[in-house]
Parts: C-alpha cells; sequence; structure tokens
C-alpha cells in the first residue's frame, strides 16, 4: 500500500541558508540601530519606547499578528477545514480597532498609564481589581499567546527540516533567546522590528499566494475543486472498526459563505458579529500587548493614523492565509484533511488531524530551492515573525508581572531590579508554556484558531465589560468592577473546565461533555457571559455608593478633556514608577498629557 510522504528538510541549500542569515542580520541591525533612539535605561523608555513613536511602526507593531505566523497556522487550518468564514475574525477586528484609537485610547493616555491593571487601580482604587487583572492576564499570555506561538514555529521547523515538535521548540527558544539578547532594545526595538516584519511578511505571502493559486488555476479552480478535495489514501488505510461518517472528511457545502446557519453553522452569524465584538473589545482595547504599542505613540493623530492602517491590513488574511489553506487542502488533502487517527499521528504527531500543517506544507512545497531562495526567506520570515511576537509577549507581561505585581511587593525596588526580574520571570512563564504545548496539540479537534478563540470566549467577556463600563459609565465602582470580574471568572470557569476534563473530542471520537455545558457554541456563550457580567457590574455598582467625580477626571471618556485636578484614589499605597534620576514618569494629575 501506498505510504503518505514524511515531512522533509527543504532548507538545506546555499540560497535558503544565504536568505535566512541575509534576513536575521537585517532585523537584529534594525533593532540595534533602534537602540540608538531610546533610552532605555528609564521605565518609560524600556516599556514604551520613550512615548516617541509615529504612526507607521505603531500600525506594523498594532497590526503585525495579522499575517503572522499565529494565524498563518491557526488562519489557514480553519480555513482548509471549513472555508472562508473564519476571516471574519480579522474583518470583526477591522472596526474595533478604530474603537481602540478614537475612543479608549485618549483615556488611556489622559490617565497616565503604563499598564491596563494600573488604569484600572487608577479608575477604582483598591489594590485588589489590578492585582487580580494582572494574574488573569498573565495566564492569558502563557495559554493562549506564548503556547500557541511557539506550538506555530514548531510546526514550521517540523515541517521544514523533519524535526521532532519538542526539538523544533527547544530550537525555537534557543533562536529566541539569541534574538532577545542580542536586540535588548526593550519596546522600541521591539516596534520597530516588527515593522520591517510585516511588510516583508505581506511581501512573501503574496508571492506564496500567487503560486498557490497558479498550482489551482486561480479562484475557479480553487471554487471548483475545493468540495472535492478529499482524503483518499487516508481514508483507504482506516481500520475495519472505524465507521467514519462522511462529515468528518467532506468540506463543507457552505465552506463559502461568510454568514452561515445560526443553528447550525460552525460559526454562527449572530456570534461572529456579536459575540466575536466583544472578544475583539477585550482583544484591542483592553490587552497590554496592543494597548502597550498605542501608548508609545508620539500623540494621539499618530495613533489615531496607526490604528486606520492597521484595519486596511486587517482585510489582507481572507487572501493571504484562508484561502491559500483552502488550496493547501486541495493539494495535499491525504495530509491536511486525514481523519484516520494512526495515520494522523504518523503525519503530524497527534491524532485529532493535521489542519495545523497547511500553511506549512504550502511553504515547504511550493517553494522549492530552484526558486532562489523564496523557500528559505518565508522560513526565515515566519519565524523571525514568532520570535518578535514571542519577544513582544515577553515584554508585556514582563511589564505587568513587574509594575503590577513585583512592584506592590517591593516598592522601594529601583529601575535596575525592576528590569532584571522582568528578564528573570520570563524564564518561569516560558517553561510553563512549553508543559501547555500538548493540550494545544489535542484542544478543539486540533484547530489551533477554535482553541485561542474558545479560551477567549470563557475568560475575557469579564474584563471586556468592566473595561467598557469603566471608560463610559461613571457610576460604576470597585465593588461592582471586583465582583463583576470575579462572578464572571466562575461562570468562565463552569464552562471552560468541565470541556477540558472531558476533552474537546473529535469527529471519529466526539467528546462525552454534556450538551447542556458544551452544546452552546463558544461565541453564543460570550454574548452570555457578557451580559451577565455587565448586569453584575451594574447591579451591585447602583447599591454601593458612587465614586465621587473628583476622582474621575481624565479617567473616563465623558471626562477626558477636563482641567479640573484629579485626586487619585489611594494615591498613598501606590509605589513609585520611577527611581531619582529618571529621565520619564507617568503622565499624572492636573492636566491632559502633551498627546492629546
Amino acid at each position: 500500500m501506498e505510504e503518505l510522504p514524511q515531512p522533509r528538510a527543504t532548507i538545506n541549500n546555499a540560497a535558503d541558508i544565504s536568505v535566512i542569515v541575509g534576513y536575521f542580520v537585517l532585523v537584529i541591525g534594525v533593532g540595534l540601530w533602534s537602540m540608538r533612539r531610546t533610552n532605555r535605561g528609564s521605565i518609560g523608555g524600556y516599556f514604551l519606547a520613550g512615548r516617541n513613536m509615529v504612526w507607521w511602526p505603531v500600525s506594523a507593531a498594532v497590526g503585525r499578528q495579522c499575517p503572522g505566523a499565529g494565524l498563518g497556522l491557526g488562519g489557514s487550518a480553519q480555513g482548509q477545514d471549513t472555508g472562508l468564514a473564519v476571516a471574519g475574525f480579522e474583518w470583526n477586528a477591522l472596526f474595533v480597532v478604530l474603537l481602540l484609537g478614537w475612543l479608549f485610547v485618549p483615556v488611556y493616555l489622559t490617565a497616565g498609564v503604563i499598564t491596563m491593571p494600573q488604569y484600572l487601580k487608577k479608575r477604582f482604587g483598591g489594590r485588589r481589581i489590578r492585582i487580580y487583572l494582572s494574574v488573569l492576564s498573565l495566564f492569558l499570555y502563557i495559554f493562549t499567546k506564548i503556547s500557541v506561538d511557539m506550538f506555530s514555529g514548531a510546526v514550521f521547523i517540523q515541517q521544514a527540516l523533519g524535526w521532532d515538535i519538542y526539538v523544533a521548540v527547544i530550537a525555537l527558544l534557543i533562536i529566541t533567546t539569541i534574538y532577545t539578547v542580542t536586540v535588548p532594545g526593550g519596546l522600541a526595538a521591539l516596534m520597530y522590528t516588527d515593522t520591517v516584519q510585516t511588510f516583508v511578511i505581506i511581501g512573501g505571502a503574496f508571492i506564496l499566494m500567487g503560486f498557490a493559486f497558479y498550482e489551482v488555476g486561480g479562484y475557479q479552480g480553487l471554487y471548483n475543486k475545493y468540495t472535492t478535495a478529499l482524503p483518499n489514501k487516508t481514508l483507504s488505510l482506516a481500520p475495519a472498526q472505524y465507521n467514519i461518517s462522511a462529515n468528518c472528511y467532506q468540506p463543507r457545502p457552505d465552506a463559502f459563505h461568510l454568514f452561515r446557519d445560526p443553528l447550525t453553522g460552525d460559526l454562527p452569524w449572530p456570534a461572529l458579529i456579536f459575540g466575536l465584538t466583544i472578544i475583539s473589545t477585550w482583544y484591542w482595547c483592553s490587552d497590554q500587548v496592543i494597548v502597550q504599542r498605542c501608548l508609545a505613540g508620539k500623540s494621539l493623530t499618530h495613533v489615531k493614523a496607526g490604528c486606520i492602517l492597521c484595519g486596511y491590513l486587517k482585510l489582507l488574511p481572507m487572501f493571504l492565509m484562508v484561502m491559500p489553506g483552502m488550496i493547501s487542502r486541495i493539494l495535499y488533502a491525504d495530509e491536511v484533511a486525514c481523519v484516520v487517527p494512526e495515520e494522523c499521528k504518523r503525519i503530524c504527531g497527534t491524532e485529532v488531524g493535521c489542519s495545523n500543517i497547511a500553511y506549512p506544507k504550502l511553504v515547504v512545497e511550493l517553494m522549492p530551492a530552484e526558486q532562489g531562495g523564496l523557500g528559505g526567506l518565508m522560513l526565515a520570515v515566519m519565524l523571525a515573525a514568532l520570535m518578535s511576537s514571542l519577544a513582544s509577549i515577553f515584554n508585556s507581561s514582563s511589564t505587568l508581572f513587574t509594575m503590577d505585581i513585583y512592584n506592590r511587593l517591593r516598592p522601594q525596588a529601583r529601575t535596575k531590579e525592576l528590569l532584571i526580574v522582568g528578564r528573570v520571570w520570563i524564564l518561569c512563564i516560558v517553561a510553563v508554556s512549553i508543559a501547555w504545548i500538548p493540550v494545544v496539540q489535542a484542544a478543539q479537534s486540533g484547530q489551533l484558531f477554535d482553541y485561542i478563540q474558545a479560551i477567549a470566549s470563557y475568560l475575557a467577556p469579564p474584563i471586556a465589560a468592566v473595561f467598557f463600563l469603566a471608560v463610559f459609565v461613571k457610576r460604576v465602582n470597585e465593588p461592582g468592577a471586583f465582583w463583576g470580574l470575579v462572578g464572571g471568572l466562575l461562570m468562565g470557569l463552569a464552562r471552560m473546565l468541565p470541556e477540558f476534563a472531558y476533552g474537546t473530542g473529535s469527529c471519529i471520537f466526539p467528546s462525552a461533555c454534556p450538551r447542556l455545558i458544551c452544546g452552546v457554541h463558544y461565541l453564543y456563550f460570550a454574548i452570555i457571559l457578557f451580559l451577565a457580567s455587565v448586569t453584575l457590574v451594574l447591579g451591585i455598582s447602583l447599591c454601593t455608593p458612587p465614586i465621587p467625580e473628583k476622582h474621575l477626571h481624565r479617567l473616563v471618556f465623558s471626562l477626558r478633556h477636563s482641567k479640573e485636578e484629579r485626586v487619585d484614589l489611594d494615591m498613598e499605597d501606590e509605589p513609585p514608577t520611577h527611581t531619582p534620576g529618571q529621565n520619564w514618569r507617568p503622565l499624572e494629575g492636573k492636566g491632559p498629557p502633551p498627546h492629546r
């Protein structure tokens, strides 16, 4: 019986190696150049790039995840499996990112904050909300960002070089460590290297898209051939005891529909519009990684311009990632669309399916050595993007841990100690993330994109509710916000924990999780959880004393232009965020900062 092909080493010629080396030299050179433009010896210089970034690096740094390897892997995998609807995740963000620039960032800037938990501390007072949100954000970074990015990079290395997945993870971490140590420029270096990589990734993705469409005969060829792309060889190897339903291997009949049935669709259109907007509001308007780059903007005008360009970038994944993923199924259906557990295990190392190799498979097969190093360029770009993404998350997570947790425990810590602690913290979260990779492989039937969105749907809506109400509703107070967060977390865990306990299953082996708990689509659950959290926050706030307006100047949208002096809540409990001799301090107190 014919054997299915295994991953082979394709990056093994002089042209590819030269391109890889040259690209990394370019990226490191840009990082070293950026170090000369920012004072990295201060908290503001290291964590906010001196607040001197113009619009184009802001847009590239905020939108770089649009064409990055994480989406290349997850979006293409979802595209090959279910069709075009996954692009709605990116098109939804096109509008939400404008809310970030026009509604949320103006408040964050006038509040004069470094981190999102710090904003809630100023807005509500007390310590518990800030610490709670810092811990939960770090949890989300580990389980939805760092582990996912490491897994994505490992899959690319596995497909290009034929290595074991964990050997690939270790290699990726070693290279990332070298990259981070070589370019220790803080946020400024990350944003400038992100800018270079954004446009190189887009250029490389356009080239790969051109090769892919050429192979299938253009869009019409994609439309005609996708519905008949079946894993025939894999099915012929199925053991006799498997009674595999046609739904497990046939493409969906609504694969070319962006909006799908509200009850039977895999991405129902009401959930895609309303539920996804809630998740997007959390991610784009209150997540530390995204907002930190906007806070580094030179002015609010530059931030808004950056958000506009980022919105345009969100149009691209449909064509650069999702459709190429569908083409990958046409060209390599026996591998990327396999359904027999034993064969999937042999092909990609996991029994639940091999959808995640759809995009790397295109890079490996359609960018051969005779194309003058294009294969090496694509691998270098994807790995550099992943390393930059990991370094960005490391920077933001170390900011959260250092400024919101460690600085609370040791308020007398000086700048040098804080910077060292932030770097040591990275080692801890890397170890936990590696241990979580097997869960990432198997969760949501191997669909990486579904895994990310499902975790966010269970944990993020209460955070989105509290930030939305904090910015736009003056009457919301600390007890309402805190118990809204806690109550929302408990409701989210009531859905998430049983799903992981029972397992998400696969088409052949469905999960035994009770339908009452796991039968509701995760985006519908996000809507329910958001509304419940809003009700809880408002109900408790209306039953408890309001916050006097003297504490709210420039902390809510309606008072963002206020010239009144603000009396910060619990200011005496706030540890210093700068040390004597620093040339930077947070924008505080008596009037709007020069960003406005």
